[in-house]
């Protein structure tokens, strides 16, 4: 995740930076549930609106929370398919609350109702998201649900008035791109305190779907409204969060976004984010799913790395038998193409590896979402690009 508002804070201002903090372990996503009552186009779990057979019981999953606590993980995301849909989901939240975790809740807003608020608010969930793909009729036809734009500001708005942390998640593509300053709007509106961009990654429906990615410029565009936006929250003394996820290029966009504006602060704002290094797939970021399976983050569902029903995760997290977590772990990354020779490759960390995966077959391959041309990261004969395709693995002359 890269927190905008943060490093405009930073830039606004500048203090001298001390030695750099670790986190004490890896934030954990957790697919407790597949079941959903939606079918989203960019889904990655391919969730539908039936049981799954083998999920973790109540039990199973108050001994891996066990566990995850004494090895240092500070942060819960109950996520799934639906987490509503789940019947132990507030009995599981209580309990991850009282044992110290900050506990956020991944929604799509729809079964959040007047009936379950109370629920909701007594958890006291650190924070909710909830995805909006676009205005009323685009997020409809994202969702494949009719009134379901009306369903998730409703449950927003329950959240917000019942005094939790309420987020808006959205998944930029080229369908809903120029949405993106009504979504703002929404926001401002709303009194909503968070925004969360999420770039598309090629996982489950939204793999089926990557014909549908932001054409590089587009992403550009998207980034410069946001860094605007966020800046001129901070110098009106807003508190409003943005955020971006699922392209680490953007660490280097907004540098260059620094480069034009304030070129005074760019060398302390490279050393600012080559701190926060980019990717940690694999590393600060981890993925349990509904059966138990560990993967390194939530796009890499093809890809496991063990089950919390036979080994702990503590012990699946550290292991670097595994050919991909070594390449995770590694500093630097064995990375090809111009991901591999990338003079930004200190901020950006390789970027998201899935989609070169998704695309080559090859997790080291460069990343085709990365939006910087060859002369702004520093890369020069790279001849032929990975070229984002529906369904082929292709390159393409640039």
């Amino acid at each position: 995740m890269f927190r905008i508002s943060q490093y405009m804070q930073t830039l606004a201002n500048p203090e001298p930076l001390g030695p750099k903090r670790e986190p004490s372990g890896p934030v954990v996503i957790w697919n407790l549930i597949r079941r959903c009552n939606l079918t989203c186009k960019h889904c990655y779990s391919i969730s539908a609106d039936t049981n799954f057979p083998g999920e973790l019981s109540t039990e199973q999953v108050f001994t891996v929370m066990d566990d995850l606590k004494n090895y240092g993980v500070p942060v819960l995301i109950l996520s799934g398919g639906e987490p509503l849909l789940r019947p132990d989901i507030f009995e599981i939240s209580r309990r991850a609350k009282e044992m110290g975790f900050y506990v956020g809740l991944s929604s799509n807003g729809t079964l959040i109702t007047n009936e379950n608020i109370k629920d909701i608010a007594d958890v006291n969930y650190d924070y909710v998201g909830i995805s909006i793909d676009g205005v009323r009729e685009t997020h409809d036809v994202f969702r494949q649900m009719q009134g379901g734009f009306d369903a998730a500001m409703n449950g927003i708005r329950l959240c917000r008035d019942h005094n939790l942390k309420i987020g808006m998640r959205f998944t930029i593509t080229q369908d809903n791109a120029e949405q993106l300053p009504d979504l703002l709007e929404i926001m401002e509106q709303e009194r909503i305190d968070k925004f969360y961009l999420s770039h598309l990654n090629y996982a489950g429906r939204g793999n089926r779907n990557r014909k549908d990615d932001v054409f590089h410029q587009m992403t550009r565009n998207a980034m410069d409204l946001l860094f605007d936006t966020c800046w001129e929250d901070v110098q009106a003394g807003r508190k409003r969060e943005f955020v971006t996820g699922n392209n680490d290029a953007d660490g280097v966009y907004l540098l260059m976004w620094v480069r034009k504006h304030f070129p005074e602060k760019e060398s302390y704002m490279r050393e600012v984010l080559t701190r926060w290094g980019g990717n940690s797939s694999g590393v600060n970021i981890s993925n349990i799913d509904n059966l138990g399976k560990v993967h390194p983050d939530t796009f890499w569902w093809h890809y496991d790395l063990g089950n919390v029903k036979d080994r702990p995760f503590s012990e699946i997290w550290q292991d670097t038998s595994d050919p991909l977590m070594a390449g995770l772990k590694s500093r630097p990354r064995p990375l090809k193409g111009r991901c591999g020779a990338c003079q930004y490759l200190d901020i950006c960390g390789g970027n998201t590896r899935v989609r070169a995966h998704q695309l080559t077959g090859d997790p080291w391959d460069e990343d085709p979402a990365c939006y910087l041309d060859d002369e702004e990261i520093g890369v020069t004969g790279g001849g032929e690009r990975l070229k984002v395709t529906a369904y082929s693995k292709k390159r393409s002359t640039k």
